[in-house]
């Protein structure tokens, strides 16, 4: 076996000896069949093994192929090792053969090639039933997902006014439930829509979940990012933990305008931050230990000045009587409070660093999932919590807006 490699290898010049022991080890390990060896050597001349040819078939390249990887061990063209040292040592030798050299060599080359059979169909059995392991599945849940949707949707770099309409949308519907439903079942149900959205968040890359991809692709669209196909968490579980969280820590009037400020304070800063982004003073590299990276300052006011409007508008619609005051108060403290409510949303989403802040892979040796700083969990919280203290400071306690939150 090894003459036979170094004759396909290293071109070797072989004598008659080698010749022969090469054609006996095809011819065993090849099911008894001899191929052809073209241009005899002649007088056993040293240069005749240039003039050499093996006309092989691709079964039968194939096997010495694999021979040559079990007897020699990692193409080790030194020394072979195991059955083929009595092959080296003949190689290597001017004597002739006798044939007991010859059936001793024939019989090693057979119980490795009966060894390498064995060990080939052991090795297929054991990878065909053994099951792929959860990080695998999810690894090709995500190469799926990026391969059909990654490659349609749009960076979190892009404009995206889809989705910054998508999000607004949500906030006021939301906003508006949490005004008219109880607080006692609102939060419940929140809770369970939350709980939903984590399970489809853990199990969309697994194996028979795909088709959530799909539907959420179907009903989101273009709304989605890239990287929401590529294995982290959508902006959707974060929004509807945001919401729950608000309802549940707050009472009814504050969270349901720090739920607005989510609705409108992120997607405006976001809108104005992309459209500034050229402005270079305006911009906050690496921020302060993280604090507000990758954003800028214009696109902060920006947020801040879209809620102002609204903010007034539910503030001059509210029910003033319903707290002992006699009258609704000056336009002046309105307006204060609307700009202060508006700057608290926008100064939340200012905050959260651009990228995410994201959870390692692993925590102590275990696998945790993709978890990220959201600025649709940290909006919300942050202006419910600023406006109670804002409340508490003017005396507005209690305070009820307006059945439908604008009249």
């Amino acid at each position: 076996l090894a003459c036979f490699c170094c004759m396909l290898k290293k071109d070797m010049r072989f004598r008659t000896s080698s010749l022969i022991l090469s054609q006996l080890l095809l011819s065993t390990c090849t099911n008894g069949r001899i191929y052809s060896i073209v241009a005899p050597l002649r007088g056993g001349s040293s240069t005749s093994g240039a003039h050499l040819g093996v006309s092989l078939s691709k079964q039968s390249v194939t096997t010495s192929n694999k021979l040559d990887s079990a007897v020699t061990g990692n193409d080790d063209p030194v020394r072979p090792r195991g059955g083929a040292v009595k092959a080296y040592k003949l190689e290597n030798t001017t004597s002739p053969l006798s044939s007991e050299d010859i059936e001793e060599v024939v019989g090693n080359v057979t119980e490795v090639c009966s060894a390498e059979n064995t060990t080939s169909v052991i090795t297929d059995t054991e990878s065909s039933s053994t099951a792929p392991t959860t990080e695998e599945e999810e690894e090709c849940g995500i190469a799926i997902a990026k391969k059909r949707f990654g490659r349609k949707l749009k960076n979190r770099n892009s404009m995206n006014i889809k989705r910054k309409l998508t999000h607004a949308a949500f906030g006021m519907f939301f906003a508006g439930l949490n005004h008219v439903i109880p607080r006692s079942k609102f939060v419940p149900g929140m809770a369970i829509l939350t709980s939903v959205t984590l399970f489809m968040e853990l199990m969309r890359y697994r194996k028979g979940f795909g088709w959530m991809n799909h539907a959420l692709h179907y009903v989101l669209g273009s709304a989605l990012r890239k990287q929401e196909m590529e294995g982290k968490f959508t902006g959707s579980f974060y929004y509807f933990l945001g919401v729950t969280t608000t309802a549940f820590l707050f009472p009814g009037t504050p969270a349901t305008l720090g739920i607005i400020q989510l609705a409108l304070a992120d997607p405006s800063a976001s809108y104005f931050g992309r459209q500034t982004r050229h402005i270079y003073w305006s911009r906050i590299e690496n921020g302060l230990g993280g604090f507000g990276r990758n954003k800028g300052i214009l696109g902060f006011l920006g947020g801040a000045l879209v809620c102002v409007p609204f903010n007034y508008a539910m503030f001059s619609a509210a029910k003033w009587s319903l707290i002992g005051l006699p009258a609704k108060p000056l336009v002046s403290q309105l307006l204060g409070a609307s700009a202060a409510l508006g700057l608290a949303g926008a100064f939340a989403d200012l905050a959260v660093p651009t990228p995410a802040i994201t959870m390692p892979k692993k925590v102590l040796g275990v696998r945790v999932p993709p978890f990220h700083i959201d600025d649709n969990f940290v909006v919300p919280i942050f202006s419910g919590f600023a406006c109670t203290k804002m409340f508490e400071i003017l005396c507005w306690d209690n305070l009820e807006l307006a059945q439908f939150l604008f009249f």
